[in-house]
């Protein structure tokens, strides 16, 4: 038995432990991004994990870690992922390998003036699951339903949902407040 349908075996425990639990609601998400010093890297805080966004030295970056379209792409190839091993828990559907492969586009150009044609944002999302697996290709297409049916950012890529934003004045490092005429 592969060390992955092991896995899915205690996944499996692990949603009927969780969906057991009496006090389950929603859980609320936080993420925290800093703008680094003189480099710019966007440091993003979640939970106790640290990651890294940069940009290319074309766009006065140091390349030291992806950028945010970049993110996004491997954000949904992590939930594609993650989702077909809780699916394939959940329905008894032994998985040897999973790989999902992420591509999409993104156009700077977008925030040039003038180029209204072009999105502002990743386009032409798409993905490919490689799977090896003993399962009939029926219960295979049935998993990769359930996958697309409830992959919460799957979902939100298709159906996005209104954002809201607000900008709040706080005193620099040096004690100024920027931007205020004296």
């Amino acid at each position: 038995m592969s060390n992955l349908r092991e896995y899915l075996s205690q996944k499996r425990a692990a949603l009927t432990a969780r969906r057991a639990a009496p006090d389950r609601g929603p859980v609320p998400l936080r993420a925290r991004v800093t703008a680094e010093g003189r480099s710019g890297v966007r440091r993003i805080r979640i939970r106790d994990f640290q990651v890294v966004s940069d940009s290319g030295p074309d766009f006065a970056g140091y390349d030291l870690g992806p950028g945010s379209p970049e993110l996004q792409a491997g954000v949904l190839g992590s939930c594609v992922t993650h989702i077909f091993l809780i699916k394939a828990a959940e329905l008894e559907i032994p998985l040897d390998s999973l790989t999902v492969d992420v591509q999409a586009e993104y156009d700077p150009r977008a925030q040039e003036p003038g180029n209204t044609e072009v999105p502002v944002h990743p386009y032409n999302f798409r993905y490919e699951v490689q799977v090896a697996s003993p399962a009939l290709d029926e219960d295979l297409a049935r998993l990769h339903a359930e996958v697309q049916r409830v992959c919460p950012i799957l979902n939100l890529l298709r159906n996005p949902q209104e954002i809201s934003g607000s900008l709040a004045r706080v005193t620099s490092a040096d004690g100024d407040e920027q931007g205020r005429a004296a």
